[in-house]
């Protein structure tokens, strides 16, 4: 009994020895493979516990989440001949564990030697189909999934899957950084310009249609007023003509109140006149013909009489010239 007490430990302590020999896990995040003799009996592992022979087994375990690979920054060459220092990396994971060990031998640094060529051939023969500008502009979104596709396909061969290929920078050499930039702020200044004439003629096309409507503003305007001043003198002509043709006689004796008003209103000036002239025909005394003639009824001169033009000889004394009566006399100032 007691030796059963003894050897119970033992025996318990060679089961367990003997599960653990015959048995592995496997993780959510691994991926595994039998091997037998060095050759790959079995590869698809669901997470959990599997069986397998002591000694003829061997099972290689390998991390089945995504991965990165930084690469060092490399040159390349674009399609312009200028060099670019691109820095970019790589998102991957193990999709064939089988064949991914076949073909890295399940080494790390093997796997990232081989990935990282794949990842520099793809740039370099996508950025030699590109210019500078268009990989660092909108076409950058573009090359990223251009990239990760074709280095997915290439990557296949080694049991893995390229998730995403992305560019973090991209640099230019020292010896043509200088140059680029001069010919970058060449361009800006010519679309500066560019953008200035443009608005300069703008200007220009907005001032000129300003000037022509004003121009037209002021033609119709300066055509509707001697439209207006045109039918103002028409109708003040008429009027005139209306009231001339009502009493002729003192139409006649009103203008020349108005000129005598408009000559002699300041009182310093000088006119040098004929006696005879007719300006003063209303100042001239009336010449005797034999005897005066008759006068109207409302005591007015005859009709049709005109004064003398010569001053009477008749009498040496100066007589007071005669206005009609119909007619107020004009008063002067003969200072």
């Amino acid at each position: 009994m007691n030796r059963i007490k003894m050897l119970a430990p033992i025996g318990l302590g060679l089961t367990a020895l003997v599960i653990y020999a015959v048995t592995f896990t496997v993780h959510q995040w691994e991926v595994a493979i039998k091997l037998r003799l060095g050759e790959i009996v079995d590869s698809e592992y669901a997470p959990g516990l599997h069986f397998m022979v002591p000694v003829l087994n061997n099972i290689k375990k390998f991390d089945g989440r995504i991965q990165t690979l930084d690469s060092r920054p490399e040159r390349f060459l674009t399609i312009e001949k200028k060099d670019v220092i691109v820095d970019s990396f790589a998102k991957w994971r193990i999709t064939n564990p089988g064949q991914f060990f076949r073909s890295t031998g399940g080494n790390s640094g093997r796997t990232a030697r081989l990935l990282s060529e794949r990842v520099n051939t793809a740039l370099r023969d996508e950025f030699g189909k590109r210019t500078i500008q268009e990989v660092v502009s909108a076409d950058r979104l573009e090359l990223m999934q251009t990239l990760t596709k074709k280095v997915d396909t290439d990557a296949a061969e080694l049991g893995i899957e390229v998730v995403d290929v992305r560019v973090k920078k991209i640099d230019l050499p020292p010896e043509v950084s200088e140059s680029v930039y001069q010919r970058m702020r060449a361009e800006r200044e010519r679309v500066a310009r560019d953008l200035r004439a443009k608005g300069a003629e703008a200007a220009e096309r907005i001032r000129a249609d300003a000037d022509r409507q004003r121009t037209v503003i002021l033609a119709n305007a300066y055509k509707e007023s001697e439209q207006l001043r045109g039918e103002g003198d028409a109708k003040a002509t008429e009027i005139y003509a209306d009231a001339f043709t009502r009493d002729r006689d003192f139409f006649s004796f009103h203008r020349s109140l108005n000129a005598y008003r408009s000559t002699f209103g300041q009182g310093k000036d000088m006119l040098i006149l004929q006696p005879e002239s007719d300006f003063f025909r209303y100042f001239k005394e009336k010449a005797p013909t034999g005897g005066a003639p008759a006068p109207s009824p409302e005591g007015t001169s005859a009709p049709g009489h005109r004064p003398a033009k010569g001053p009477a000889r008749a009498s040496r004394q100066p007589r007071e010239p005669i206005i009609p009566t119909e007619r107020p006399a004009p008063t002067f100032d003969h200072s």
